[in-house]
């Protein structure tokens, strides 16, 4: 809103996944996207399963989540999730029209969890062992590099190459935090301060939770 009041063209831009569509808060977002004509493009994706839940359970099996939008009036598109070509353009598609008369709209990436929710889930407990594989949208990556290789853009040798690099940056990048203590040993204090970047002044609740935690 503080862009749509001082006319400098930005869109804010937010995410959430399929199982949070079923709050309310996400009700909320489109009545006042659409109401307050916000520059906005709210993101969904749908990646078939919420921690626990079939995306069925949030209504995904009555339309798709693209739908919810055209009840409040703002244009919607649902998407390949695992197509990263298709993905960019459909991202540009709301930026002209938010950006000119400050309108929004909605996009549904439909795509598929292959991997556990976090360290702490087991999806093995509620869906088939072999479902990741059978997914027909295939990988993101995977299907990136074979559509680079087959433009003559790529190749399987230069894959592996980065892909080792990559790999080596993200084993030092996890050597220096381990190095800084485990987050169950951190100060809670320290942990409240390093919630920004820079501090707010104005973050008046942060201090007084910073000082009930022991710190200044």
């Amino acid at each position: 809103m503080a862009s749509a009041l001082k006319g400098d063209h930005r869109i804010a831009a937010a995410w959430i996944g399929d199982g949070a569509t079923a709050e309310a808060d996400f009700y909320e977002a489109l009545t006042f996207a659409s109401v307050y004509r916000a520059p906005v493009i709210l993101n969904i994706v749908n990646n078939q399963w919420a921690i626990s839940s079939f995306q069925g359970l949030a209504g995904g099996e009555e339309t798709t989540f693209a739908a919810r939008a055209i009840g409040h009036g703002l244009p919607a598109l649902r998407v390949d999730g695992n197509d990263l070509l298709a993905v960019y353009a459909v991202t540009a598609w709301p930026r002209p029209a938010a950006g000119q008369s400050g309108r929004d709209g909605l996009i549904e990436h439909f795509t598929y969890r292959a991997e556990s929710h976090s360290t702490s889930d087991d999806p093995s407990r509620y869906r088939p062992a072999g479902e990741a594989k059978a997914w027909p949208l295939g990988d993101p990556i995977e299907r990136l590099k074979d559509h680079l290789i087959a433009l003559g853009e790529w190749s399987e040798d230069r894959h592996a190459v980065l892909a080792a690099e990559l790999e080596a940056l993200v084993r030092t990048a996890q050597r220096d935090a381990e190095a800084q203590g485990s987050l169950a040993q951190a100060d809670p204090a320290v942990k409240a301060e390093a919630m920004f970047a820079t501090s707010m002044p104005n973050a008046l609740a942060l201090r007084e939770q910073a000082k009930s935690l022991g710190g200044g």
